[in-house]
């Protein structure tokens, strides 16, 4: 499959992927009824350098920081799927890039997110969960418009 394709399909992947994570925290966020995560917001303001100017604008960022990290993401499947590595073993390395990454560039951003060794049992439960909810999601997806493509 050539890389453009690969990449297209992956970033209607990510699109996918990150529906499902959507809908995965929504019912953890209703389940534990804790409020909606910010951390989209605060880290993609850092990056950017800007500094939302009321409620309504942080969550738009927040909206808008969440799709576009997770379709974006997408576009790395792709890139996976182009090297050939297909299925469980595709799946399982986009899932280690995609949490690690995380799990490394948000405490960085000193954004208020501790290193994941000093979060919970629960919290690193419930955060890998909702990332495999990610990458096995937009996986799935991606292997599907591969045989489709």
């Amino acid at each position: 499959m050539r890389l453009t394709q690969a990449v297209g399909d992956g970033l209607l992947a990510g699109t996918v992927g990150t529906a499902a994570m959507t809908v995965s925290s929504t019912v953890e966020m209703k389940l534990r009824r804790r409020g909606p995560s910010t951390v989209p917001a605060r880290a993609a303001a850092r990056v950017l350098g800007v500094k939302p100017a009321s409620a309504r604008e942080r969550e738009r960022l927040n909206t808008v920081a969440h799709w576009a990290y997770g379709i974006g993401w997408g576009a790395a499947r792709g890139v996976i799927g182009a090297l050939g590595l297909r299925g469980v073993p595709a799946a399982a390395l986009f899932f280690s890039l995609v949490w690690t990454t995380e799990l490394i560039t948000l405490p960085a951003l000193d954004i208020g997110v501790p290193p994941v060794t000093r979060w919970g049992a629960e919290e690193i439960a419930v955060d890998a969960l909702h990332h495999l909810v990610y990458a096995g999601v937009t996986s799935a997806a991606y292997d599907v418009l591969e045989r489709c493509g």
